[in-house]
């Protein structure tokens, strides 16, 4: 058996994500365990940073556990590299572009992947696409301040409330359809650079949209691994999962979001550079689905990530 690894979770942040990391760490943290990993949990912010300094002579490899703009936008990551420090995820310029909705939609339509029109907008811009569509600030997950407009109306009331927290709001085509989506993941050569597209996973929530109650705190939300879908298509989003995944530059795990739509069209959303990792979260199922234990997943995340 491979030697184990001294592996340092990072967890906390300053994005409002910040509940999900800690439950992310805490299911990274035991898997890691359980793989015989010797594992230290991290909470660090862009104030605290004292911790990164004991790592020196101990940690092999380092495993982000955050999410939100400071943990899986880039700024970590860039600190993480400049330090010399290994990490599980992206380097620092992908996991920018994946964080920028807006940027990543540009970079989708420049490569030819399908994904819904939308525009960026401030508090005294006028919109051009017609309702329905969805509003959301750029730069956050876990659908945080996502609305669904279905008229002019409750688009202007959208926006006036979301503005207060945002400069710059999406506002993009409402799609309607399918949610489904692909995780990417690491193959199991701990010193190949293979990626592998898990099985597709359809999310059916018993709200109007799969909103942060719905990933986290619901137990109605449905997942489906047998969507009464094509096999043709489902085989497509996972090609089109590892495309994205690639052409974005991301490296270890992505997860990407569809709408597939009433004429079986899939629309990418967005992709997901530091997916969650809680017990609700769909890449652990994904692995699970494919023969691969949490345990399995974290340990062959590491071991890409770390020392060879």
């Amino acid at each position: 058996m491979p030697e184990p690894l001294n592996v340092v979770v990072l967890t906390g942040g300053p994005d409002r994500e910040r509940s999900v990391s800690l439950m992310s760490a805490d299911e990274v943290s035991r898997a890691l365990r359980d793989a015989g990993h010797q594992v230290r949990l991290l909470e660090i912010g862009p104030d605290d940073l004292q911790g990164l300094d004991e790592l020196e002579g101990w940690c092999h490899v380092t495993f982000p556990a955050l999410h939100g703009a400071w943990g899986e936008g880039g700024a970590l990551q860039e600190i993480l590299a400049r330090r010399g420090i290994a990490f599980v995820g992206s380097e620092a310029p992908a996991a920018a572009r994946c964080m920028d909705k807006d940027g990543a939609k540009r970079v989708f339509t420049e490569h030819g992947f399908d994904t819904p029109p939308h525009e960026m907008v401030s508090a005294g811009d006028t919109v051009s696409l017609a309702p329905p569509v969805v509003v959301k600030p750029a730069c956050e997950g876990s659908s945080i301040d996502l609305e669904i407009c279905r008229d002019r109306a409750a688009l202007a009331a959208a926006r006036t409330r979301l503005h207060v927290r945002h400069r710059e709001l999406m506002v993009e085509r409402f799609v309607t359809g399918r949610e489904l989506t692909v995780a990417v993941v690491a193959g199991a050569d701990p010193v190949g650079q293979d990626v592998e597209a898990l099985p597709p996973i359809q999310i059916v929530p018993a709200t109007e949209y799969y909103d942060y109650e719905a990933k986290y705190e619901r137990e109605d939300t449905q997942y489906r691994f047998d969507p009464d879908l094509p096999d043709a298509l489902l085989d497509d989003l996972r090609r089109i999962a590892l495309g994205v995944h690639q052409t974005l530059g991301c490296r270890h795990l992505s997860r990407t979001d569809f709408i597939v739509d009433d004429a079986l069209r899939p629309w990418i959303l967005e992709v997901n550079s530091i997916p969650g990792f809680t017990s609700h979260s769909l890449v652990p199922m994904a692995a699970a689905r494919a023969g691969i234990d949490l345990p399995r997943l974290v340990d062959r995340l590491v071991r890409r990530a770390g020392p060879i």
